[in-house]
């Protein structure tokens, strides 16, 4: 019966979504938003009184981005008919509302109190699927770069700095969340396709990262000692997708940000593009703290043994995850 009610939920909560983006007014997206959210919240039910204090936090910031979203739609927009066709100013009101939804800078307060208190499965539907709405109606507003901007750098900055000094990882992952949204915003100014691209392969990274913080039940940095009996490429595994998720070369995470670098240098972005790199570099800070920790737990596997404890999946998706890179090198561009 608990599986039955959670499958529910989960396709009302994918419906949801499906309705939002495929939407012809801005009345029908806001009706989306609702059945995503209001479908969503049952999927968040546990014993733990942590995730019923989540559960409501991320209940109540969400209805009030819901009735900002009505409101704005209402007032700005014609009463007889609902159009995407908005203004400047009604954009910076809409944007602003969805900016609240995603939990992005400076709309963040909500975001990494939610997520700490949520199950891994939980927050990698928060980090991933959650964001699919939000961010292709934002495409749609996208009329004034200027504010655009301000939100990508916010994000970026608060999301690196604000990181640091976290031992939460649920934390962690939600302000690592926080700094590639900046990037998202980013990429979404220059065309639809490059937020795809990135969005795709930051769920990738971000699957494989809680899959293995799931597997150790792991919630904290010190939890992270339980690698000391784990397997020996499921570690490496591991260190190489943080490194990955901050976007060093040699990993299929720098692709994305590639991508994103060339469309702001063409578009002329030379002062964004720099600043989300510098940004970027503290993100990279608390990546290598995590992985250098992992990397250097001593275990008393033998190394023959490479293959015998990993399953053919997760050997399979994390080696797409971190050699795609050189398979998208193989792939001619116009």
């Amino acid at each position: 019966m608990t599986n039955l009610f959670k499958i529910l939920f989960f396709s009302t909560t994918i419906l949801g979504t499906i309705v939002s983006i495929s939407s012809i007014s801005w009345f029908t997206a806001w009706m989306g938003l609702e059945i995503n959210l209001i479908s969503f919240i049952p999927l968040m039910k546990t014993n733990n009184k942590f995730t019923t204090e989540a559960s409501m936090k991320y209940f109540m910031v969400q209805a009030m981005a819901s009735v900002f979203l009505l409101f704005s739609i209402i007032i700005f927009t014609n009463s007889k008919e609902f159009s995407f066709f908005i203004s400047e100013t009604p954009s910076i009101f809409i944007s602003s509302a969805l900016f609240l939804k995603l939990g992005a800078a400076p709309f963040h307060f909500w975001f990494p109190e939610t997520c700490s208190g949520l199950s891994w499965n939980i927050n990698l539907i928060l980090l991933t699927w959650q964001k699919i709405a939000p961010m292709m109606l934002i495409f749609i507003s996208t009329k004034m770069p200027l504010f655009f901007c301000l939100i990508a750098l916010a994000s970026s900055l608060i999301g690196g700095i604000q990181g640091l000094n976290q031992t939460c990882l649920r934390k962690i992952m939600a302000y690592s969340s926080i700094n590639h949204m900046g990037w998202m915003i980013s990429a979404i100014l220059n065309s639809f396709n490059n937020w795809l691209v990135y969005f795709l392969i930051y769920s990738a990274i971000n699957f494989n990262i809680i899959m293995v913080f799931k597997k150790l039940n792991s919630f904290f940095i010190p939890h992270l000692s339980k690698m000391t009996s784990y397997s020996k490429p499921m570690k490496m595994f591991f260190s190489l997708n943080f490194l990955s998720l901050g976007g060093l070369p040699p990993f299929l995470g720098f692709l994305p940000k590639w991508i994103t670098i060339f469309n702001l240098t063409s578009n002329k972005f030379f002062c964004l593009m720099i600043l989300l790199i510098i940004f970027s570099l503290i993100s990279l800070y608390f990546y290598l703290r995590i992985t250098f920790s992992s990397l250097t737990l001593q275990s008393t596997e033998s190394l023959n043994s490479f293959m015998t404890k990993m399953k053919f999946w997760d050997f399979f998706i994390n080696s797409v995850s971190l050699l795609g890179l050189l398979l998208c090198s193989m792939i001619p561009f116009d």
